[in-house]
């Protein structure tokens, strides 16, 4: 079939704005498939992740939004002794937007020791010394700061908060890219005495062996008759539940990406079913001439699937680029999704196409292996 290759390619040529058009319209399907399998990919990796069920995140009672949880940050040292807790880091958040936003801006506050020591950051720009010896310094995420035209010694200034850059990191966790951290101090003040004393919520890091749920409970027992009420779970069941409406929608727009292989599937078979048409004459000739209705019926079935994985591997490799670059995710009540590509989800996608333009060349295939040359001469 390797010798036929050439012909293939040539008939593909002789129809070049046939075959442009399905090529094109595969990829844009395919690179719709592959950004929805990167969002899908961005939630998995906050509700599965490494940390999900290893850390413990205790939020005020009955609240949602980060500016409405206000705990007392001398919660800090009742959790550090209950058994099975390994660490203890208070938490301020402050989103400019609570509701859904493709540009949510968030800031966590975080005491510099335990931000080292809490997350895994990479620095590009700048170093720990001047962000610890400076108040109102801030350490932006790759994500963000591409998006924003930020590096170190900028000003930036977003709902009353103004920070500056002292350093751009990069973290193995994609969601974080999209953060801005500051010094737990400063965010408490930042936006008025009233939240002096009090964080958003507490990340408890559990000893190797504990019982998260069990750990959970005594946490909501001990403060169950203080001043405000606390609701404890892992944090991946957090961000889950806090997420919930839009992983309703994601998961909506999971059956999207189904229509999208119908698309392509229904693009190819139609490019293939024409060309089929088109050479009737030319595929009795070539019976004529010796080949098997087997070999022709494999000559179809290579222009179909040379169509499908052209189209599936620009799609793929042009989402991988875009997602790339550009950095997207979404925000909600402070949770940030990333959008995450990846060249198993390209891979994927190239499979996809390869596994569709097969199927689509089943039946064309068929049609034309059946071609009897007489009449397929007299009716061309």
């Amino acid at each position: 079939m390797i010798k036929f290759f050439p012909y293939v390619v040539k008939s593909m040529w002789r129809h070049r704005a046939r075959t442009l058009l399905t090529v094109s319209g595969t990829a844009v399907a395919m690179l719709v498939f592959c950004f929805i399998g990167a969002v899908q990919q961005g939630m998995l990796a906050l509700t599965q992740g490494e940390d999900a069920g290893g850390t413990l995140i205790v939020f005020q009672e009955n609240r949602f939004c980060p500016q409405s949880s206000r705990l007392p940050q001398d919660y800090a040292g009742a959790i550090e002794k209950l058994p099975g807790v390994a660490g203890v880091t208070p938490v301020k958040v402050f989103t400019n937007n609570c509701r859904a936003s493709l540009d949510a801006i968030v800031f966590q506050g975080m005491p510099p020791d335990d931000l080292r020591q809490a997350r895994d950051l990479t620095l590009r720009q700048g170093d720990w010394g001047a962000f610890a010896g400076q108040d109102d310094a801030a350490l932006v995420g790759v994500d963000i700061a591409a998006r924003r035209g930020l590096s170190v010694g900028d000003k930036f200034t977003i709902g009353g908060v103004s920070v500056v850059v002292r350093g751009v990191f990069e973290s193995g966790i994609a969601a974080q890219n999209n953060l801005i951290y500051t010094q737990l101090e400063f965010l408490q003040r930042a936006r008025g005495a009233d939240d002096v004393g009090t964080v958003t919520m507490f990340e408890v890091r559990l000893q190797e062996g504990a019982d998260a749920d069990r750990l959970a409970k005594l946490i909501d027992q001990e403060f169950h008759n203080g001043p405000v009420g606390t609701t404890t779970r892992t944090k991946g069941v957090f961000q889950a539940d806090t997420l919930a409406d839009l992983a309703e929608l994601i998961g909506f727009v999971h059956w999207l990406g189904y229509a999208c292989v119908g698309l392509v599937l229904s693009l190819v078979a139609t490019t293939t079913v024409m060309a089929v048409q088109d050479r009737i004459k030319e595929h009795a000739v070539l019976q004529t001439l010796g080949l098997r209705p087997g070999r022709v019926f494999g000559l179809v079935m290579t222009e179909s699937v040379l169509l499908s994985t052209i189209g599936g591997l620009l799609g793929a490799v042009g989402g991988l680029l875009l997602l790339g670059s550009t950095g997207m995710s979404i925000a909600a009540e402070g949770v940030t999704i990333a959008f995450e590509p990846s060249p198993v989800l390209a891979a994927q996608g190239v499979l996809v196409a390869l596994a569709v333009g097969v199927l689509a060349g089943i039946a064309p295939g068929w049609t034309a292996a059946q071609t009897q040359i007489v009449s397929a001469l007299r009716h061309a």
